[in-house]
């Protein structure tokens, strides 16, 4: 199996290649067609990494459900060109998931490397972001349970078409596993960027004192009301399953598929 490790002049290389990923309305990307070449080049690099790929077309939902998966791929703040391009490359399966380091403080460090005027503001940007997100985790659920219930209805088919090969029932598994894991990526995500958030409320409120903190505690109590959303589409597990998280975590996990029957 090919490494899951790529150096420092390759994510270099890959960097330049994709530039900086730019956002389009509600959350999502912006539809290009260098972002599409991308999308197609990461689909190929997860297939010789050995992780389900399906060459089967997205539908409608399949699609929307990449596409507000945005939001919660890329950084909470953009910090530069370059690692915004690498989160780009992972979101797009160019790079694996789990390479990344989880790193608390990287958008507190973003936020307050930022020219600014009054701590106001930081509360302010703060308290935008926590919402966004908020407002955004029950559209992405609903275009998730979409997708599962077609991908439920899509794994009860096969046994009844009787043209089938095995290619074709390979590859209706791996777009199961592909949604089913984008959709596991976007919970653990949401749960990461909540402890971001949190990590720098906390610090800016000893950095800068101020009353913006009640608004942005709500704010961060909303979220945190929310992310449970996600609870019910994926198994508790998936995370391990499909290797965003060490398998030490979630040991019990290995020895079940990622397809499991809804």
């Amino acid at each position: 199996m090919p490494s899951r490790r790529a150096g420092p002049l390759s994510l270099a290389l890959l960097a330049l290649l994709v530039g900086c990923a730019q956002e389009g309305d509600f959350g999502r990307p912006k539809a290009n067609a260098w972002n599409g070449l991308v999308e197609t080049t990461g689909t190929l690099a997860a297939r010789e990494r050995d992780e389900p790929a399906s060459a089967f077309p997205y539908t409608d939902d399949e699609r929307g459900l990449r596409d507000r998966a945005w939001r919660f791929l890329m950084p909470a703040a953009g910090r530069d060109a370059f690692t915004d391009a690498l989160a780009n490359l992972t979101r797009t399966r160019l790079l694996p998931p789990n390479w990344r380091p989880n790193d608390p403080a990287a958008y507190h460090d973003t936020l307050m490397a930022e020219a600014f005027r009054s701590p106001v503001s930081r509360y302010r940007r703060l308290s935008e972001d926590i919402g966004t997100d908020a407002r955004l985790i029950p559209q992405f659920a609903a275009v998730a349970a979409r997708v599962k219930e077609a991908d439920a209805l899509r794994l009860r088919s096969l046994p009844f078409v009787k043209t089938l090969d095995d290619r074709d029932v390979r590859h209706a598994a791996m777009r199961v596993a592909e949604n089913r894991c984008l959709i596991a990526w976007v919970r653990l995500e949401t749960g990461l960027r909540a402890a971001g958030y949190r990590y720098a409320l906390e610090h800016l409120l000893v950095e800068a004192p101020g009353p913006e903190a009640v608004q942005v505690e709500r704010t961060l109590a909303a979220l945190d009301g929310r992310r449970p959303i996600l609870d019910p589409l994926v198994p508790p597990e998936a995370e391990a399953r499909c290797g965003l998280v060490p398998e030490v975590e979630v040991a019990a996990a290995a020895s079940q598929p990622v397809i499991a029957k809804y």
